[in-house]
């Protein structure tokens, strides 16, 4: 540029060299999500189902009564007796006098009859029926006492760290408490383990003893993206909800507990579903097993090895922010056979704008054997140059 050059072309040269290092700043600045809506309730939270990220919460560890969110554990366990062939749908089971006696919502079975276990199932999930489902907890372990002891057994082994159960049906108990994140570890679980089964949540009426009644979470006739779960009350726990909705691949999980009235515990719960599914997306990254690099291996009988992760790897991300996400795979400068298959070799982590939201490690997709006393002579030399 000589002595001559116009201002103007020195002005626009700087403006440009000042855009090309700024413009790359707000290329990865953290994306702006509104904020939550302000939810009525004791305690909430809003899950993705497939990564387990919350996207939005307020004392989700908070110890409250679950009330009748608590047959969503019973339930499960039932699923778990039919998946292991413990017991059948059709299997009679016979009313005691203390499941016909029980308070509150009823499916209004006899004392002394025999009444199928599919019956009873739908007494208890499309009904919430507190005699069904004392029936249930008495036939698969003799009483309730017992019964609640499996819960407690199941809860531990899903990670419920704040959940405790007293009985089948969530009456109320001073040692008896849940908590939004406990019920969606549970939510998760019954979804993932028993999907054919979970789709009986979705049923809207369930007619025995030609007495119908309809199923009391009301959003299954708001919203049709809404297909299961549970609600929950008494007079000491107020309402809950536990839903779960799913929009095209994108299912959420949504929990309200100590909410005033039948209605706020409907309209809250969608409240948190509609923000979800507006401002966040959920992409499955890589699939469990699958190889995500080739890398060179050592001394084996093989130059390349396969890496991938043990499980699926989810995440849920602001809309609009795929493009921003960064893989970063750290490894050991150097793999030497023998390797087998799921040994832990590195790790990867998923970043997005400088912040991490999941980290896996790297695992060896194969198993690969030392190789041959020449082959190792060579790999030895040609390590000295690398």
């Amino acid at each position: 540029m000589t002595a001559t050059t116009p201002l103007s072309q020195h002005i626009f040269c700087l403006l440009f060299a000042l855009l090309l290092v700024i413009l790359p700043c707000y290329a990865v600045a953290a994306p702006i999500i509104p904020a939550a809506p302000t939810i009525t309730a004791d305690s909430y939270l809003l899950i993705d189902f497939h990564s387990g990220q919350s996207l939005s919460e307020r004392d989700a560890d908070k110890r409250l009564e679950p009330a009748s969110l608590t047959k969503m554990m019973t339930a499960h366990i039932l699923f778990e007796e039919l998946k292991e062939n413990n017991i059948e749908l059709d299997d009679l089971v016979t009313i005691s006098k203390k499941a016909w006696k029980m308070k509150g919502s009823r499916t209004f079975v006899e004392v002394g009859k025999k009444i199928p276990v599919k019956t009873l199932l739908m007494g208890l999930i499309v009904q919430s029926g507190n005699d069904a489902t004392v029936a249930l907890a008495e036939y698969i372990a003799g009483s309730e006492e017992v019964f609640a002891a499996v819960m407690n057994q199941r809860a531990q082994e899903l990670g419920m760290s704040n959940t405790h159960f007293v009985n089948s049906t969530g009456m109320p108990h001073k040692d008896h408490y849940s908590t939004a994140r406990d019920l969606s570890i549970l939510a998760r679980s019954t979804i993932e383990h028993f999907p054919e089964l979970y789709k009986w949540y979705k049923i809207k009426e369930y007619t025995y003893n030609s007495i119908s009644q309809r199923n009391r979470n009301t959003l299954l006739w708001r919203d049709e993206t809404v297909d299961g779960f549970k609600t929950g009350h008494t007079e000491s726990a107020g309402y809950g909800l536990v839903a779960s909705a799913q929009r095209d691949k994108m299912r959420l999980i949504s929990i309200v507990m100590g909410v005033k009235t039948k209605n706020t515990r409907a309209t809250e719960s969608q409240k948190l579903l509609n923000y979800g599914f507006r401002f966040y997306e959920t992409h499955l990254l890589y699939s469990k097993k699958e190889a995500i690099q080739q890398i060179r291996i050592w001394k084996g009988t093989t130059e390349q090895l396969p890496i991938g992760i043990a499980d699926n790897l989810y995440v849920t991300i602001p809309k609009g922010t795929y493009e921003q996400l960064k893989p970063e795979i750290s490894l050991p400068a150097t793999v030497i056979a023998p390797v087998h298959s799921d040994q832990e070799l590195g790790t990867l982590q998923i970043k997005l704008a400088g912040e991490q939201l999941d980290h896996r490690p790297l695992i060896a997709l194969q198993t690969i054997e030392e190789g041959s006393m020449i082959s190792r002579l060579i790999d030895d030399m040609m390590l000295l140059f690398e």
